[in-house]
């Protein structure tokens, strides 16, 4: 049984920046791709960013991309999300995923498991 379990979130003003981590129990780690999506009430989940086993390739959605850093390390299990320069905009509750029968990937479906989200608020 895989648990993810994210921390980090909280309230800043824009321009401000935040890192998340999620701390992941899975002894193949090192071997599952790791991802991160946010979602406010009435939208969907939207991908944020993804991120390989071994750290070598990244994706970030378009309103992400030049602000967020997605990061890994494999001897702790962890994933972070290094989020500069926020927006209002940027305010949902952030979620980290895990895909283990997938490489890096921009679709929810390919994951499988799931932590149970921290909040980000971006006041303007």
């Amino acid at each position: 049984q895989v648990q993810l379990v994210e921390s980090g979130g909280g309230l800043v003003q824009a321009g401000a920046s935040l890192r998340l981590s999620c701390a992941a129990s899975v002894r193949t780690f090192s071997r599952v791709t790791m991802g991160w999506f946010r979602q406010v009430p009435g939208k969907e989940r939207e991908f944020v960013s993804t991120i390989s086993w071994s750290g070598g390739s990244t994706f970030y959605s378009d309103s992400v991309k030049g602000r967020f850093t997605i990061s890994r390390d494999n001897a702790k299990n962890t994933v972070y999300l290094q989020m500069n320069s926020l927006k209002p905009e940027d305010t949902a509750v952030y979620y980290c995923a895990a895909a283990t029968r997938s490489g890096p990937t921009v679709l929810r479906a390919d994951y499988d498991y799931w932590g149970q989200g921290t909040q980000v608020t971006v006041s303007s």
